[in-house]
């Protein structure tokens, strides 16, 4: 583990706080909390916590003895000042009286004792760094020390690497108990540099906080070093199928399975997940292998990781090509039985609780595909992203934890503990979701005009939105390069979305352009152009959208944008006009086909709106011809206004929400009678 520090960096940083009127205890507190947060063998995704004691004035100005400790819901990694609210000291010194104390109390002591009130709730591991007498301490859930620890014999070989440099704490729930316990054992060992909570993580201890920090490092490199001595073989591969079949395909089934069933009976489900996938040497190594079934249902490498994860992940079979149909039967059969142990592993536990908790939900948050990978899974893909990162922790851990002996993690009912802990939930936060969210929406022709407003749209009403266009340099967000009127193109594109996704929910085929010319008179290669982009790129778009929802068996939502030419043909349009007629047609034929998938279609009929289609040289000239300004061009409908590229988004935001309507067509064009459909 390399030792990061730097004097330079640390006198920049208290330069830096000191201007904003931040004292130099609090300065390098942040400075070595993100070097510990930056390093992942350490810390992932809000694991882990520092804290610092030192001198800050109250309302009075008086000068007060404060903890400052990492706040929930902030990240080692990119935490600043506020990151780290101030606690009064004293207080919290007094509670080592206590014989117990309810996580409630502890809760309502810690923030009752703020300096600011607005500030977030103290780490739930606040009490084991007041009671502790170190002015600098640091917390990481160390891969390497888990791997250490998380054996049969852990203890044991945690002592034998250790010796007196880290005193050895067993498995306490975090919380009082452990506060206490921590002390307890701090105390009867002084001069220890650390402390190793087993098959928990480490603290490190120090008079400053360079001298924490690199204790930390330091006791972190003699598990590295003790686990670098094993070479032991592990996992040994199971047969797998000579061909694997490919993510894209995998994925949507396996999302449509994880997805939760409507309560009404509906089409639309009542939760669906987003996926993240990961692969490699070792992780093929690791869901390939034979004892699967043992070392992957232990459990979690260290009881935070539960509320992301749940307890364990589920393993899926292994998908071979061309027998998607034999997947999908065996993937529902583990996902079953997945669900019904997860049902007797609450109604265990639960039976103990006092008062009785409310069970979450049963679905894996990681899945494991021998021969292909793993799968985070998430309300967002922020969470699955999240969900993936702590699997491949688990698959780096467990790897090192096997070469060593065997891996063996705290028990099923502290497991429950963890998971089930209202402090702990509290960190994933109860904020209301968005419309769309958990819905993976793609745009064509969202680099620019209608298309950027369209995805922009869906973005703000929580959707994970995919721009698909020819130039997406200056897109901003997750962007595939594609050619709509090619082919293989298209496909590869969709089978991009759902490899990152795990699939699709709502398609915006939107990409266009405007060729113009006479119909007797144009030149029969510019009308076949026309029709490749304005009507059989809406095809193969749709096609390939269908494609994979079908595969989700979650219905879906195709949306077009058809254009006032469909239905209002305007002099020398005839080669837009023409497939945009064909494409609102075609939409209408998706909704008839494929309703009874629970696929919605739908068209958006707009007209006047600036966009790629419709230039400001194009208005210039139409508004001339007219003898108009572009005021009076733009805005000559009944209502007598300009409709924006935004209006448009916005309906086909509202055709996506309409969750029982089809073969609809809306018009947005401020009122043109000759346009409205009859």
């Amino acid at each position: 583990m390399e030792n990061l520090w730097s004097d330079d960096d640390a006198k920049a940083a208290i330069a830096r706080h000191a201007a904003k009127g931040i004292n130099e205890d609090l300065a390098l507190r942040v400075y070595t909390t993100r070097l510990l947060g930056g390093e992942p063998r350490l810390v992932l995704h809000g694991g882990g916590n520092t804290s610092v004691k030192t001198r800050m004035a109250d309302i009075t100005g008086a000068q007060v003895d404060v903890l400052c400790v990492k706040g929930s819901g902030w990240d080692m990694g990119t935490i600043e000042a506020p990151g780290l609210p101030a606690v009064r000291l004293g207080p919290l010194g007094e509670l080592k009286g206590l014989q117990a104390l309810s996580d409630e109390d502890m809760v309502n002591v810690q923030r009752t004792n703020l300096l600011d009130s607005k500030a977030p709730n103290p780490s739930v591991e606040t009490l084991l760094h007041a009671f502790l007498p170190h002015k600098f301490i640091d917390h990481t859930h160390s891969n390497a020390v888990l791997s250490l620890t998380d054996q049969p014999d852990g203890e044991a070989l945690a002592a034998d690497v250790f010796g007196k440099r880290a005193a050895l704490v067993p498995y306490v729930m975090p919380g009082f108990a452990l506060a206490k316990k921590t002390d307890e054992i701090a105390r009867a060992n002084s001069d220890a540099e650390g402390l190793v909570l087993l098959k928990h993580g480490i603290f490190s201890m120090g008079a400053t906080a360079e001298e924490a920090y690199v204790r930390m490092i330091d006791l972190v490199t003699l598990a590295e070093k003790r686990l670098a001595k094993e070479t032991r073989k592990i996992f040994p591969g199971v047969t797998l199928p000579k061909e694997i079949a490919s993510v894209a395909e995998v994925t949507p089934i396996l999302r449509g399975l994880l997805s939760l069933p409507a309560k009404d009976g509906g089409r639309e489900a009542a939760q669906r997940f987003v996926f993240e996938f990961r692969t490699g040497p070792e992780i093929l190594a690791y869901v390939g292998g034979k004892e699967i079934t043992r070392y992957s249902q232990q459990g979690p490498v260290t009881p935070d990781h539960a509320i992301r994860t749940k307890g364990v992940p589920l393993i899926a079979p292994a998908p071979q090509a061309g027998k998607l149909d034999v997947f999908a039967t065996e993937a529902k059969a583990a996902l079953d039985a997945y669900v019904a142990d997860y049902h007797a592993y609450f109604a265990r536990h639960n039976a103990k609780q006092m008062p009785p908790k409310k069970e979450l939900d049963p679905i894996p948050r990681v899945v494991l595909v021998p021969g292909l990978g793993l799968f985070g899974v998430g309300n967002s893909s922020k969470d699955a992203k999240i969900a993936a990162d702590l699997a491949e922790t688990t698959v780096a851990v467990v790897a090192d934890a096997e070469r060593l002996g065997r891996y063996e993690c705290i028990p099923e009912p502290d497991i429950f503990d963890i998971e089930y802990w209202s402090l702990e939930q509290a960190k994933l936060g109860a904020a209301a979701e968005k419309p769309l969210a958990r819905r993976i929406v793609a745009v064509t022709g969202g680099g620019s005009g209608i298309g950027a407003a369209t995805a922009a749209a869906f973005a703000r009403e929580g959707a994970e939105v995919v721009v698909l266009d020819r130039d997406v340099s200056k897109v901003k967000g997750f962007a595939i390069a594609c050619d709509v009127t090619d082919l293989k193109s298209v496909r590869a594109a969709f089978d991009k979305i759902a490899a990152t996704y795990g699939g699709v929910d709502i398609v915006v085929s939107n990409a266009g352009a405007a060729w113009q010319g006479k119909i007797g008179e144009v030149d029969e290669a510019i009308l076949r152009q026309s029709f490749e982009l304005n009507f059989w790129a809406h095809q193969s778009v749709a096609q390939n959208a269908v494609r994979i929802m079908k595969a989700q068996g979650l219905g879906g939502c195709l949306l077009f944008n058809a254009s006032k030419q469909a239905v209002n043909p305007g002099a020398d349009f005839g080669p837009y006009g023409l497939p945009k007629a064909a494409t609102l047609f075609l939409s209408r034929q998706y909704a008839l086909d494929y309703g009874a998938d629970g696929i919605r279609s739908n068209a958006v009929n707009a007209d006047r709106i600036r966009s790629g289609l419709l230039t400001d040289e194009m208005i210039a000239q139409r508004s001339k011809a007219r003898g108009l300004s572009e005021a009076d061009y733009m805005g000559g409908n009944l209502l007598g206004i300009e409709v924006t590229a935004d209006d448009v988004a916005q309906a086909f935001v509202s055709l996506a929400k309409a969750a029982k309507t089809t073969g609809a067509v809306i018009t947005v064009d401020g009122g043109n009678i000759a346009a409205a459909l009859r």
